[in-house]
């Protein structure tokens, strides 16, 4: 293993310390957030990958509680490490770092499983909030983020407008299922009432146990209510769902 992958850890609070991997191409901005991060008594950073084929690797060894991810890589880019981490990991949480100069690469991060997103030039103090928030379940998504992923969406309308012209026409139901996959969350069922609140409150960045209370609801019926409206809006992840909230209620 490469030498910068270990980094004393910080001071443990209550055994709640956040297990960190670091994937960064640039050395400087590695170690430099590998410092910054390790000064903090509730964050441990426990490996640092070079590219996207190393994170990978880290991640399945060390199953970290929290990744922050490049986007742009050598050998494997940060959205296929993303993919493959979230596929295999569910309980860890990857954190995009992006200069957004590839739209495309963005998207595609959210439909990867990325739990975050944050601006390569973030201030130090919301870099640690984000790290902490993911600890606590929530997504984050600056307002740059967010308005890269809404334009993708709407690009994506027109076909997905010159596709249901063709929905009258017989096709195989694993025909179907392959256009409904292409759509995506373009093509949904309506939400119940409950389901609607349910997803404002997600867009909030409430945990489970926060809709619950606010709802006057069971956790375990927040979980079943979450569950249904992924499969109505063809989310994979609370971030997309926090996405298409946003994106349903903007003004015509």
């Amino acid at each position: 293993m490469h030498e910068d992958n270990l980094v004393t850890p910080g001071e443990r609070i209550n055994g709640a310390v956040i297990r960190i991997v670091i994937a960064e191409d640039q050395a400087l901005v590695r170690r430099g957030a590998a410092i910054l991060l390790s000064m903090e008594p509730d964050m441990e950073v426990v490996g640092q990958a070079r590219n996207g084929v190393e994170a990978v690797e880290l991640a399945q060894l060390l199953h970290p509680d929290v990744i922050l991810m490049d986007l742009h890589m050598p050998l494997k880019g940060g959205v296929a490490a993303t993919r493959e981490i979230t596929r295999a990991l569910p309980g860890t949480q990857v954190l995009v770092l992006t200069t957004l100069d590839d739209d495309e690469t963005v998207f595609e991060a959210v439909r990867a499983g990325a739990h975050a997103y944050l601006l390569k030039d973030a201030a130090e103090d919301e870099l640690l909030e984000t790290i902490r928030a993911l600890r606590r379940g929530e997504s984050r998504l600056t307002p740059q983020i967010a308005r890269k992923v809404m334009d993708q969406f709407r690009r994506l309308a027109p076909v997905s407008n010159a596709e249901s012209l063709r929905e009258d026409t017989p096709k195989p139901r694993s025909s179907e299922k392959a256009a409904s996959t292409q759509r995506g969350v373009l093509d949904t069922e309506p939400l119940s009432d409950k389901e609607e609140k349910v997803l404002q409150l997600i867009s909030e960045g409430m945990t489970n146990r926060q809709i619950a209370t606010t709802l006057f609801l069971a956790e375990g019926t927040v979980k079943n209510y979450v569950s249904r409206i992924m499969d109505k809006l063809h989310a994979n992840t609370r971030t997309e769902l926090a996405l298409l909230s946003k994106r349903q209620s903007r003004p015509e």
